[in-house]
């Protein structure tokens, strides 16, 4: 797992689409957990902003990470992301240095 990339991908809804665009992100748990190079795709809400969530994943490769971006569920995602979200989403990759 010496390779392994995580990405922290975060979102926030425009007001009063919160739990529409929580409805969206939680569909794309199960196909992405499916998929080949998933090490880990959790999902968390805000504490204090319940419409700011943050997918927490584990890839074993940015390959693997290119993959679920062309995904067609990731695809169908972002047709609909410009009605939900409030801000182009923020994507962060990091590598394991310790």
């Amino acid at each position: 797992m010496a390779d392994l990339l995580t990405v922290v991908a975060e979102m926030t809804a425009k007001p009063g689409k919160e739990r529409d665009l929580q409805q969206a992100l939680l569909a794309l748990i199960e196909p992405t957990r499916k998929e080949e190079g998933c090490i880990q795709y959790d999902l968390h809400a805000g504490t204090d902003n319940p419409g700011r969530f943050v997918f927490y994943e584990n890839w074993t490769s940015k390959e693997m990470l290119d993959r679920h971006s062309a995904s067609p569920h990731l695809t169908a995602f972002r047709e609909i992301a410009g009605d939900l979200l409030s801000e182009p989403a923020r994507i962060l990759l990091y590598k394991r240095i310790g």
